[in-house]
Formats: structure tokens, C-alpha cells, sequence
């Protein structure tokens, strides 16, 4: 091919040309954004309405209802979970993946104000939220003092922290736990107010009416404005002390008189700890573009100067980075990729034992890694985990070229010829081998640029990275690499020393692989046989390899939900707690810990557990996760799980296992089949924990209302529901102004008078007549346990299973024995779903399998285009399942599962192993068509002289991933499975290819092919 004369004649231009490439690459690593994965938009909409005081039936039936029957119908939405508990409803819309969450989210904005006028006008305004990305916050920052209530810290936060941290570029939010707002808690006191004659009506009127925000306008002059401010509302405790709420018989009747007025909260029914002392959390969110790194490195300047502004005795501590996992994964895969360039240039020198010789194959790998970074950058792509990733597998695959190319230029040198000649003539032999090479490893990971789903979502830049840096490194050995040698190399290199022994060891080695490949040869029936074999057991050992979503990574934090029994309130929620407080207290593999109470209701809580840095302990989160289990097993009085956070930026929340029951049936008839699910799955052995959202250990005070009696005293439902709901339910009437914000007003009775059911019957109620009657003269209780919160999944009924996989056991064997047991027991009309982790691993399901056939067929096809022939393309490919059959046998043996990595690696081992087969039929046909060699001893030829070439690239390659199969630390565990896949199976399908292709080869080789030339001369003739 002339085209490889041209860079050899002009040394200038081939410098050139590399020195470009590597120069706008520099220029574009500055501007790669640095991610921990490529941008994935996981978006969840939650529409949060409450209506205190309501229960859950009504909250489903009125508000939740109506509102996700409009919902449903917005654009983008995958699926949709609501859940109706005593005065709050819940509508999460899980958007599909990358969809556009603002349009996604003004559509739905729509959608809820459509209905928004058939809710009950007491229920407060529906809240809509975005979140993007991980359930946990990027950042959580606490905020404790041993001088300052929580309310007081909340206020230093919303005025101060708060508005500094969401100013920072990429801040989507900074939430607020654990603490809670001032309020004016006027704590009625029911026995008082009979006496006096005050009804709840009457307080809510004197609170509405007496505290008024009046915009009283201006006064105008002939040359003056003047602005007025009334003094209509109420600012403290005292005002609200004297307000008037009626005048009888000339005396006035004051708040004082029938409350405790306290400047308090607006609940109490959250608390947070950091080390076991109380304090208030912020969670810093990003926005779904932002660079997560970058906003918490942003967020971390200002912290210093926030702390200047708060008081003194107020202490800042940041209490979980989840970057710290992030930067820790990019060190150690920046490391990964120095130790593979330094095994590369070591196994290229063994192979070759010159230094001339080495620096050729080794410039391709700066020139490679740093140039295809201006493709990326064109792209739109990030420097990320798994770019980095390939870039470490690129190591060894940039410099296969290079090598092929100065393997093939030396063989001439040691024939005798001048190193210019040599390098004309090599490089003129090998180019067309080399662009077959390139594309056919290139064109192995388009499939995976087509793909869609999470799984094309993250590996779109890995495939492309990978395949970009080929087919750089394939245009530096066409023109940098055969100049090089022209010019480097010399003759005396291999005729002494290091280098001769090398070549002496080498020939040795050669030639008994040609007599060994003429033995097998002679066998080639046994050999079909072999190959049919290996065959057949690449689908048993596939079947039988465990499979799950993504390997589980010491990420360096366990999360724990824990959860008390429905009729517990916060200060039974800390009593316990209290217990996993102590648990993690007493590992010195803990750094820091937190635990959040009364986060979503007010039976539940969450906490994390933070390592320290992986170099710093010697038990990994998952060694761990079993340990701390068993312990918060002996908690009594609550259920408490620990797991990790998803190993994929899936977006999803809660545990790693989530199967749902749904129906059209009642609430009762589905806890009974999950019951029984659930008793079979602990039955299993499979779980380490299994739980579920629906218990009827809710109780519910039933208030039987004799409808009569309450009309012989002119009492209406509706004045019986309003006092009920002002004694009991904790909504606010209005709000007040304090220091330039507003706080509510909530009217309600004390704690000590609704301690028990018979303290209602000790409330009286203003009939029409004007007399005070007691609630006990028309009312009756009875209570009943209720669900505890009620659940539906796409508008149906639903309950979902939770549960954590025992150790050693995967996620998909898990869900194979939940599918399996659920449709045994569900009965007719009853379905299930998934949602979290397990409905991404379903919804991938075996994308990849078909991607790695698709991968085959365009192989196959590129080949069959280069080559010209359908026959040669089979040859070659022979050697794939040899190569699978080599990946697949210590998966088998339990090093590790078939997930996303380890199919990335199996589709990667594609372009591998059909380099060799590539090699040895290119040159067994240049040799039947130039010297009329038959089949046989053409093919033995071909393979024995590509031997070289063929060793020296596998072991580069092979050995290149072998830090990523000892790595340690963050990130380890999906680096080892990727790299055990493709040492595996390159290593042992090598060996196999240097047999079956040439076997192969003599059974479908065109026959006549050496007749072309003869015919052409001929012709010429």
C-alpha cells in the first residue's frame, strides 16, 4: 500500500501529523468536565399534598386520587407510586431515563392544577418537587450548639446557610433535617374554654380576624408621599397572650385565659444526631448538569466564611461527601492506568529486548490517550469512570498495531535488508492487516453507541472512547511508527546481546509451534470435535454463571432504614435509635455516623454509617454490612436494615430488592399474599433481610357520631368536624411576622389532654341553642387496625417487597425465586411489577446479550467487506467462542458475576481474539497468492511467522488489565470483573485460536486461490 511510503519518504510530515494530534488532544483535556459517570437524568417528580388531621381513606379517596389520575397522563412518565397516610399524600412520577425533566415537570405543574380545584378546600396546596440523581444528597452538612434550641438553629440556617449555599453554580437545592420552624403553638386547654364559653371556633375567628397583614397604601400630598403601616397583626408571645377573643358581660375573655401561648415548632416529630449529638442537617442537591464535584468543591469554599456569620457557640461539621468515593475511584483508575503503561512498556521490551525497538509501540500510547480526547471533547463527552476505564484497557490495545507493524519491519531487517527498505516493504505488507484490525475493534462497540437504556445511557462514552483511541493508534502505525523505524532501527540490535537471545528463544519457540500445529493438523477431526464442544458449553456455563445488575462496590457507606411500630411517636422512634447509635459507635472502621428520625413519617428514620478511607481499615462496607446487621437484629422495638447505595447511577431509592404486588382486590387480600411471599422468601435463604409497606398495625380511633342526637341539641357534623379538627389535627389558622418572615399560627390542644381516647369526652361543643354540651353525650369509639399507610403502584393497589440479598447470593437468583413463588400464590386478577434496582435490571434484562450478537453480525459483515468473502469472516470469528468459553470459567467458579462490566468485557474480547484469527488468514492468503502455497502449509507458514506478533499483543493486553484484577479500594470490584473477563478469556482464547483457526482454515479456505495469480499473469501475458 503507497500510502505507507508517503510518511516513510517524509519523516517532517509524520512527525506532523502526530504532533497534531497530540496537541489538540492536550487542548481539549483542560476542557473535560470531570464526572463519576456520564450524564444520566434519573428524575423523579413528587407531588406532596397535606390536609392535618385527615386520614388515610380520605387522603386517598379526595386528594391522591384525583391528582394521579391527571398526572398519569403527562408525557415521559415510566411509572407512578402514591402512597395515602393520616394526613399526607404522596405521588412520586418516575420520569423515563433521560428524559426532559423540565418539560416532563411543567406538564405535570399542569396537570395538578387542573384538579386542583375538586380538592378539599381545607387541604393545603399541593408541593411539587424535582429531584435528579441519587435519593441521598450530594453533601450533608450538621450543624450542632450546646447554647441554642433547634428551632433557633433552623431560623440561623434559613437566613443565613441556606440562601449561601443555594447561590453556589449547580446547587439544585439545600434541604433542611431535623429541624424544624418557629410556630405560635397556642396549646388550648378544653376544660377552660367550657367554662368560659369558647368554642375552637371562636379562637380560629379571633386569630384570624385580630391577627390581620393590612396593606394600608399611601398618603398623597400636593408634593409628598407619604407610606403608612397599620399595626394589625400579632409579632410575640405577649400580643398573642392579650388578644380578645369575645367580651361577655362586660369582661373581656384573653388567649391567656383558655391557652398556653409558646413560641415553639411547627412539629415536633423529627430529630437528627451527628455522633450521637443532637443538631440540624443541610443536604446539598446539584442540579441534574452540574458536575457533582465541582459543586461540592464550590460548596466547600464558602462553608469558612458561612461559619464567620454564624454564632459563636453554633459548630459546622460536614458529615458525609459522597465525592470522597467519587475522587478516590478516579485516583485509583489514574493509578491503574500508570501501572498498566509501565507493565505494557516491560512486556514490549521482554518481547522484543531492544530499547530502539520499544520506543516505537510506546509513543502510540501518550499520542493515543491524549488524542482522542479531542474526539471526545467534540463529542460532548467527560472525563468519568468508565472513559478513564477504557482508556486503561486502550493501554494495551493502542500499541497492538504499533507492534504488528514493527514485528513484521524487523523480520525484514533480520532477512538482511536496510532499514528504509524494510519499513517500505513491512509496513506495505501489514497495512492492509492493520486497517482490518482497527475497524473490526472499532466496529465492535457501535452496537453499544446504539443502544438505549441505562446501559447504552453509560457505556455509550466507554464504547466510543475505546474505539476512538483504535483507530488513532491505527493511523499513528500507518504513518508515525513505520518512519520510526526506518529511522530507529538497526541491524546490530538483534545480531548480539539481550535482543539476539530474545530472537534465538523466540525461533526456538516457533518452531515447535509449527510442529506442533503440523500434529494437530493431521488430527483435525478431533480438533472440530473440540471446538463443537467448547461450543455447547458456552451456554451451559453462561446459564449457569450468577447474574446481577452491577458488582456491589465498598462505596464507603452503609445506609440504614430503620422503621417502629405504627402507633409509636418520635420520642419511641429516638428511644430505640439510641441502640444503633451505640451499635456504630463501637467499630473502629467507622468515621462518622448520623441518624435522621422522623424522616418521611413519623415512625421512620434513616441513618448512615461513613467509613474511613479504604487505606485506612481492613474490613470492606460489605464484609461489614453482615456484621452490623446481625447486631441491629437485636433491636427489639423497631426493624432496622443496613445496605449500600446503588453501584449505578440508577436514581432509585430504598432496598436493592423491590418486588411489587398489585391489584384491584382490597388491601387485606394482598397483605395476605405478601405475607405468605414473605414467609417464603425468608424460607429461602436467599435474603438477609425481608420486609414489606403494608402492616395493619396502624390503630384508628373510630368516632361513632349518633347523628340524632347531635340534631336534637341544633349540633351540625360540620361544627363537630371543625372543633376535632382544631383540637387535634395541627393546621394553621394564619401566620404572624417575626424579624422579616412569616411562621404560623397552630391552635391545638396540649399533649396532656390527648393523651387517650377518653379525653375527647372530656371537650364540649357550642350547640346552636348557645349551651355547651359534652362530646360524650352523642359520641362513641371504637378502634380498629388500619393499614399503615395505603399504597398504590400505576393507580392500582400495591404492596411492595423489600429485601437484601444474603451475601454470596445475587440479585437476579433472587428475583428468579420472587417471580417464580409470586405467580404459584397470586391469585386471579393479581400482578406484580418492580421498581428501584430491580425494575432497571429487568428493564435491561439481556440488552447486552442481543448487543453482543448485533456486535457478531457487524463483525462479521466488516469482514466479509475487507476481505471480500464470506468464508474468511468465519474463519476468524471461530476463535470468539474460545475466547467467551475462556471468560466464562472463573465467573462459573464464583470470581465474579455476569453483569453490565463483565458483558462490557465479553463484547470487548470480540475485536480481541479476531485480531489474531485476522492476522494469520491475511498473511496465509498473501502467501498462497504471491508464492503459491497450498492451503495447508500456507496457513502453518502464516501462523508460525504471526505467532509473534499474536504473543506479544495478548500478553500486553493481558497483563495491561491486571491491576485492574488485584485493584483495591473505591471502585475495585467493577474494575476486577471487566479485567478478569478479558485476561481470562484473551489468555486462554489465544491458546486456543493458535489451533482451531488454523484447523478451520483448511476446512473453508477458498481452494483455488492461488490459482488468481497464475490466471492474472495470463491474462497479462
Amino acid at each position: 500500500m503507497k500510502f505507507t511510503d508517503i510518511f516513510i519518504q517524509r519523516p517532517v510530515l509524520a512527525t506532523v501529523v502526530s504532533l497534531l494530534i497530540f496537541i489538540i488532544g492536550l487542548k481539549s483535556v483542560f476542557n473535560l468536565d470531570v464526572r463519576q459517570y456520564p450524564k444520566v437524568e434519573n428524575t423523579v417528580v413528587t407531588v406532596t399534598t397535606t390536609y392535618p388531621g385527615a386520614n388515610a381513606q380520605l387522603m386517598q379517596g379526595f386528594i391522591t386520587q384525583p391528582l394521579q389520575t391527571s398526572i398519569a397522563s403527562a408525557d415521559g412518565i415510566d411509572y407512578i407510586n402514591s402512597s395515602s397516610s393520616q394526613g399526607v399524600s404522596t405521588i412520586q412520577a418516575h420520569l423515563k431515563l433521560n428524559f426532559n425533566s423540565a418539560t416532563a415537570f411543567a406538564d405535570i405543574l399542569a396537570k395538578v392544577n387542573a384538579v386542583s380545584g375538586q380538592l378539599p378546600r381545607e387541604a393545603n396546596s399541593p408541593v411539587i418537587t424535582k429531584t435528579t440523581g441519587s435519593s441521598i444528597a450530594l453533601l450533608y452538612i450538621s450543624y450542632s450548639s450546646d447554647k441554642i434550641s433547634s428551632q433557633q438553629i433552623y431560623d440561623v440556617l434559613t437566613r443565613i446557610v441556606q440562601p449561601n449555599i443555594q447561590s453556589v453554580s449547580g446547587v439544585a437545592s439545600a434541604d433542611i433535617l431535623g429541624g424544624n420552624p418557629f410556630a405560635m403553638r397556642i396549646w388550648l386547654q378544653p376544660d377552660k374554654m367550657a367554662a368560659l364559653n369558647i368554642t375552637a371556633d371562636d379562637v380560629n375567628k379571633a386569630l384570624t380576624s385580630n391577627s390581620y397583614l393590612s396593606a394600608a397604601g399611601q398618603l398623597k400630598g400636593q408634593y409628598t408621599i407619604t407610606n403608612i403601616k397599620a399595626e394589625t397583626d400579632l409579632h410575640s408571645v405577649e400580643e398573642f397572650n392579650n388578644l380578645v377573643i369575645k367580651e361577655t358581660k362586660g369582661k373581656l375573655i384573653r388567649m391567656r385565659n383558655v391557652a398556653e401561648v409558646e413560641l415553639g415548632s411547627e412539629n415536633y416529630s423529627s430529630s437528627v444526631t451527628f455522633n450521637g449529638k443532637k443538631g440540624v442537617f443541610i443536604g446539598v442537591n446539584s442540579v441534574p448538569t452540574a458536575n457533582p464535584l465541582t459543586v461540592v468543591q464550590d460548596v466547600r469554599k464558602v462553608l469558612p466564611d458561612i461559619l464567620k456569620s454564624l454564632p459563636p457557640s453554633l459548630n459546622q461539621v460536614v458529615v458525609y461527601d459522597s465525592t470522597e468515593f467519587i475522587s478516590a475511584s478516579i485516583k485509583d483508575v489514574i493509578k491503574t492506568l500508570g501501572e498498566a503503561t509501565i507493565i505494557v512498556i516491560i512486556v514490549i521490551f521482554l518481547f522484543l529486548g531492544s530499547l530502539r525497538s520499544v520506543i516505537i509501540p510506546i509513543v502510540t500510547i501518550p499520542l493515543s490517550l491524549v488524542g482522542v480526547c479531542s474526539i471526545m471533547f467534540l463529542l460532548g463527552y467527560t472525563i468519568n469512570l468508565l472513559t478513564l476505564l477504557s482508556m486503561v484497557l486502550a493501554i494495551g490495545l493502542v500499541v497492538d498495531d504499533a507492534i504488528v507493524v514493527l514485528e513484521n519491519i524487523q523480520r525484514h531487517l533480520e532477512e538482511g535488508k536496510s532499514a528504509f527498505d524494510s519499513a517500505l516493504l513491512g509496513a506495505k505488507e501489514i497495512a492492509l492487516p492493520v486497517i482490518t484490525m482497527t475497524i473490526t475493534l472499532s466496529a465492535v462497540y457501535a452496537p453499544i453507541g446504539l443502544m438505549g437504556g441505562l446501559t447504552g445511557a453509560l457505556f455509550k462514552e466507554f464504547a466510543l472512547t475505546l474505539a476512538a483511541s483504535v483507530i488513532v493508534s491505527g493511523v499513528i502505525a500507518l504513518t508515525l511508527s513505520p518512519m520510526m523505524c526506518s529511522k530507529i532501527l538497526k541491524t546490530e540490535d538483534t545480531s548480539k546481546g539481550f535482543a539476539h537471545w530474545i530472537d534465538v528463544k523466540f525461533t526456538e519457540l516457533q518452531n515447535f509451534y509449527e510442529k506442533k500445529l503440523k500434529s494437530v493438523l493431521n488430527f483435525r477431526p478431533v480438533v472440530l470435535i473440540f471446538g463443537g464442544v467448547v461450543l455447547v458449553s458456552v451456554f451451559f456455563l453462561f446459564i449457569l454463571t450468577p447474574k446481577q445488575l452491577a458488582p456491589q462496590e465498598d462505596q464507603g457507606f452503609l445506609l440504614t432504614i430503620a422503621t417502629a411500630p405504627k402507633y409509636a411517636n418520635i420520642r419511641y422512634l429516638e428511644k430505640y435509635t439510641e441502640q444503633i447509635n451505640n451499635i456504630f459507635s463501637k467499630y473502629p472502621e467507622r468515621a462518622a455516623h448520623f441518624i435522621a428520625n422522623g424522616r418521611g413519617s413519623e415512625t421512620d428514620a434513616f441513618s448512615g454509617f461513613v467509613f474511613k478511607p479504604w487505606s485506612d481499615r481492613n474490613r470492606s462496607a460489605t464484609e461489614l454490612q453482615t456484621i452490623i446487621q446481625n447486631d441491629l437484629n437485636e433491636i427489639s422495638g423497631i426493624k432496622a436494615f443496613i445496605f449500600s447505595l446503588p453501584d449505578l447511577p440508577t436514581g432509585s431509592s430504598g432496598f436493592p430488592v423491590q418486588m411489587v404486588l398489585k391489584s384491584t382486590d382490597n388491601y387485606t387480600n394482598i397483605y395476605l399474599v405478601m405475607e405468605e411471599l414473605k414467609a417464603l422468601a425468608k424460607k429461602s435463604g436467599l435474603f438477609i433481610v425481608v420486609d414489606s409497606d403494608l402492616s395493619f398495625e396502624t390503630p384508628q380511633l373510630n368516632i361513632e357520631i349518633d347523628k340524632s342526637k347531635a340534631a336534637d341539641v341544633n349540633i351540625s357534623m360540620q361544627q363537630i368536624g371543625q372543633q376535632l379538627s382544631t383540637f387535634l389535627g395541627g393546621n394553621y389558622t394564619n401566620l404572624f411576622s417575626m424579624d422579616g418572615r412569616s411562621y404560623k399560627i397552630i391552635p391545638q390542644l396540649a399533649d396532656n389532654d390527648r393523651y387517650n381516647p377518653s379525653d375527647l369526652k372530656k371537650t364540649y361543643i357550642k350547640s346552636n341553642s348557645g349551651s355547651f354540651v359534652p362530646l360524650s353525650n352523642f359520641i362513641n369509639f371504637n378502634i380498629s387496625s388500619e393499614p399503615n399507610s395505603l399504597n398504590q403502584f400505576q393507580q392500582l393497589n400495591s404492596a411492595t417487597f423489600s429485601a437484601v440479598m444474603m451475601p454470596g447470593q445475587t440479585s437476579s437468583t433472587g428475583l428468579a425465586f420472587l417471580k417464580k413463588e409470586a405467580n404459584r400464590i397470586m391469585p386471579y386478577g393479581m400482578s406484580y411489577d418492580f421498581s428501584g434496582d430491580s425494575r432497571t435490571e429487568q428493564q435491561e434484562g439481556n440488552a447486552l446479550i442481543l448487543t453482543f450478537g448485533f456486535a457478531l453480525v457487524i463483525i462479521f459483515l466488516v469482514l466479509s467487506a475487507q476481505f471480500e468473502s464470506f468464508r474468511d469472516p468465519l474463519i476468524i470469528m471461530i476463535s470468539v467462542p474460545m475466547a467467551i468459553c475462556g471468560a466464562l470459567i472463573p465467573l462459573n467458579l464464583g470470581f465474579a458475576t455476569i453483569n453490565i462490566y463483565t458483558e462490557i468485557g465479553l463484547i470487548t474480547l470480540i475485536g480481541l481474539i479476531t485480531k489474531h484469527g485476522i492476522l494469520m488468514v491475511e498473511f496465509a492468503n498473501q502467501l498462497r497468492h504471491e508464492n503459491n502455497y497450498d492451503i495447508r502449509k500456507a496457513i502453518e507458514k502464516a501462523a508460525s511467522i504471526r505467532l509473534r506478533p499474536i504473543l506479544m499483543t495478548t500478553a500486553a493486553m493481558v497483563l495491561a488489565v491486571i491491576p485492574l484484577i488485584i485493584a483495591s479500594g473505591a471502585g475495585a470490584a467493577s474494575r476486577h470483573d471487566i479485567g478478569i473477563v478479558i485476561a481470562s478469556g484473551l489468555t486462554i482464547g489465544t491458546l486456543f485460536t493458535l489451533f482451531v483457526v488454523p484447523t478451520m482454515y483448511t476446512y473453508l479456505a477458498k481452494p483455488n486461490l492461488h490459482l488468481k495469480k497464475h490466471k492474472k499473469e495470463n491474462e497479462e501475458a
